[in-house]
């Protein structure tokens, strides 16, 4: 097995990472950390910081030198940080030694890694937002199509009273939907640059530190912070926290996607399932399982951020080895959770007969609270509560609906009414058709 699933080729289907894998590589980080240096030298020389044709020249080729991540390797592995390499061979595929002199004017390793991390981490937010619509819209449509379809709701795993499959959507799309607004103030909140040199205190800038900075921020499209936040790792933890999340919300689908198929309730059709390689029969709920794997995952990475934003004095390496050990895998979590959930929401499917199974089951047990209530309405509650009670047990003994028994002891009900699902799911309907307005609302 890999060290990562996300980088093996025999897993790419079970754990998907689509484009989201390719900004978590060697390549892309070489590519953002260069940009980075290119706006850089862009800013400082329409400041008349260091000479503009050698602004010029360095911003060009930041975007056209070609930089092999192989060969930064010693370099990193001496210094701890991959810049000091990438700027020496920036240099040298530049072969103009009197522009070459310019890059990385003032800025420190960890402005320009953060920085271009940050540049990542917009195109991942953007990738998400994608699948995340798409599984909303797939929910929506499924919550509206299916707001009266009746199925049994569960606590404690066993049948409890009625609701809709509709509202079964609902419930698992409006967490999604909820983490969906919150993205416009993370990316405003989050997604900003870091130049503060080499103590935080921008001292290689003096007074015009924050208009480079600003500049900087204006020149990548990222905010701009006002101050040095290099062991202020805020802006990391909320993004990790709002990926964490959609990967916890994914994997309450899974977890009921995998009750719901189980073998005995097949109450929904997952489009699909894995085969066993000794059993032909068995069709494995893989996609649903993957997304309850892909949350443990990142909720431990989660963690594990939590403790290295923890930082020593004004920079501190150990801490920021952590969190390059753990926020690309936390990430790729999110992103193939998205990819699995857009893709299985968009074969999912109610077994319709196999949920009015367990509302019509032969006894009836799980209109007792819709009885209760209605007894109610002519005695004490403690009365009607213990006479639902009484006659769940006889109902069980004898083997006779409860709606027989209901009748029986109380013939003025109108049992047909009380004991009907369409008229036992509340406001789940109601719920259900609310929710798909909200997304098609917000596409």
């Amino acid at each position: 097995m890999a060290a990562s699933v996300f980088d093996s080729p025999h897993f790419a289907r079970l754990f998907p990472t689509g484009e989201a894998g390719r900004l978590f590589t060697d390549t892309a980080e070489v590519r953002a950390m260069l940009l980075v240096e290119g706006a850089l030298a862009k800013v400082q020389g329409d400041m008349g910081l260091i000479p503009k044709e050698s602004a010029y020249f360095i911003h060009r080729s930041a975007m056209e030198v070609q930089v092999d991540p192989s060969g930064l390797a010693d370099a990193t592995g001496t210094n701890g940080v991959s810049v000091p390499g990438l700027v020496s061979a920036f240099r040298k595929a530049m072969e103009a030694p009197e522009h070459a002199q310019y890059i990385h004017f003032g800025a420190t390793s960890q402005d320009v890694i953060d920085t271009g991390l940050m540049l990542r981490l917009r195109s991942l937010l953007t990738l998400c937002e994608k699948d995340l619509r798409a599984t909303l819209s797939a929910l929506a449509a499924l919550a509206e199509a299916h707001a009266d379809t009746p199925m049994s709701a569960r606590t404690y795993g066993q049948h409890a009273t009625l609701t809709s499959f509709g509202a079964q959507a609902a419930e698992w799309g409006r967490p999604l939907l909820g983490l969906l607004d919150e993205l416009p103030a993370l990316r405003d909140a989050c997604l900003m640059v870091s130049l503060s040199g080499a103590a935080g205190t921008s001292g290689a800038f003096g007074p015009q530190a924050p208009t480079i900075r600003a500049g900087l921020a204006k020149d990548l499209n990222l905010a701009d912070p006002g101050q040095s936040w290099h062991t202020d790792r805020t802006p990391i933890l909320r993004i990790a926290d709002w990926l964490t999340r959609i990967s916890l919300a994914l994997a309450k689908l899974g977890e009921d996607l995998i009750a719901m198929a189980m073998s005995g309730i097949g109450e929904v059709d997952l489009g699909g399932g894995g085969g066993s390689s000794t059993m032909p029969q068995k069709q494995n709920p893989v996609a649903p399982s993957a997304l309850v794997a892909l949350a443990a995952q990142a909720r431990s990475h989660l963690l594990t951020l939590q403790g290295a934003s923890v930082q020593k004095h004004q920079r501190d390496g150990a801490a920021w080895f952590t969190e390059w050990l753990t926020l690309p895998q936390l990430c790729l979590s999110a992103a193939s959770a998205l990819i699995i959930a857009k893709d299985q929401t968009a074969r999912l499917s109610p077994r319709i007969e196999a949920m009015a199974q367990s509302v019509q089951e032969p006894l009836g047990l799980v209109h007792a609270e819709a009885l209760s209530f209605a007894l109610a309405a002519t005695m004490p509650r403690p009365d009607a509560q213990a006479a639902t009670k009484a006659l769940c047990q006889e109902a069980l003994a004898s083997d006779t609906p409860l709606a027989t028994l209901a009748a029986r002891d109380f013939p003025a009900l109108d049992a047909a009414t009380l004991f009907s699902p369409a008229h036992q799911m509340g406001q789940a309907p109601t719920e259900a058709r609310a929710f798909a307005a909200t997304v098609r609302a917000r596409s």
